[in-house]
């Protein structure tokens, strides 16, 4: 099973609609997926068709230990559940300052949860800061996904981003690993992109080999922009549903079939050792 966060602290780079259109997608090739919303905005559940009215439990309850997240998830598609968010969660970042092991609440729920559920991809939307939540979002997961817009302020926030996960690694999560970084409302035609494109490889190859973003790959697959990404939202759909033929879906076909890529180029290694 792979437990991975999507994040950036800045928002308006696709961090959200790659968080949901991942998930839909590896559902849609059969991979059991739970998406857990950890921003306070609501915005992978509304995404995905989702508004938490009344005393329906959320990711709130499961951080207050009210719920777990067996009792808060539900069924949104086929192979597609979701833990949903709403704006309660903003009191959590408040109500766990002084709690002791605050950073580590999301961990223990979910491994209560994985206990007695078999998932093949848990996937957490973190909210566009590097507050509390998203530190409990990076000591939970074993994989870190980057949605990058590419312009210079996007790169220039990415070193502090990278440095989070850096001192996550060293005092909370050991397994945690920076795996694959998304360019996000890609235009191929401006030399901005490019540029940026060049200047990531060059930090990337240029890393220390035990930096945990070490091993970390620039998607072949570009996502462009594209209206039928913004437009999804509204109708409460993932790109796949909503428009399936349009260049947004073919992007993010080509993110998700990446995602499973990795996976099998990590079982390679396993089997062979098997064989000898």
């Amino acid at each position: 099973m792979r437990k991975i966060a999507v994040m950036n602290q800045k928002g308006g780079v696709g961090k959200t609609t790659t968080s949901v259109n991942l998930a839909a997608g590896l559902a849609l090739q059969g991979k059991r997926v739970c998406i857990l919303d950890l921003d306070p905005q609501a915005h992978a559940s509304l995404h995905l068709g989702i508004e938490v009215v009344g005393e329906t439990p959320t990711v709130y309850h499961a951080f207050a230990g009210e719920k777990t997240l067996a009792q808060v998830r539900r069924l949104v598609a086929p192979q597609l559940w979701l833990a949903p968010s709403n704006i309660d969660l903003a009191a959590a970042e408040m109500e766990l300052a002084d709690t002791p092991g605050r950073e580590l609440i999301l961990r223990g729920a979910i491994d209560e949860f994985l206990a007695t559920e078999s998932y093949d991809y848990l996937i957490m939307d973190c909210p566009p800061s590097l507050g509390v939540l998203t530190i409990n979002a990076l000591s939970a997961a074993e994989e870190v996904m980057i949605p990058l817009q590419p312009h210079f302020l996007a790169l220039h926030g990415l070193s502090k981003l990278l440095e989070t996960t850096a001192l996550v690694t060293r005092r909370l999560n050991r397994k945690l690993r920076v795996s694959g970084i998304v360019l996000c409302m890609h235009e191929s035609n401006t030399r901005l992109a490019a540029d940026v494109a060049a200047d990531l490889n060059e930090f990337l190859s240029a890393s220390d080999a035990e930096a945990p973003w070490s091993q970390a790959r620039i998607f072949s697959t570009k996502v462009r922009r594209n209206i039928k990404l913004a437009e999804a939202p509204s109708y409460g759909k993932s790109i796949f549903e909503y428009a399936p033929k349009s260049p947004g879906a073919a992007d993010y076909l080509g993110v998700v079939v990446e995602v499973l890529s990795m996976e099998q180029a990590a079982q390679q290694p396993l089997q062979l050792a098997q064989a000898g």
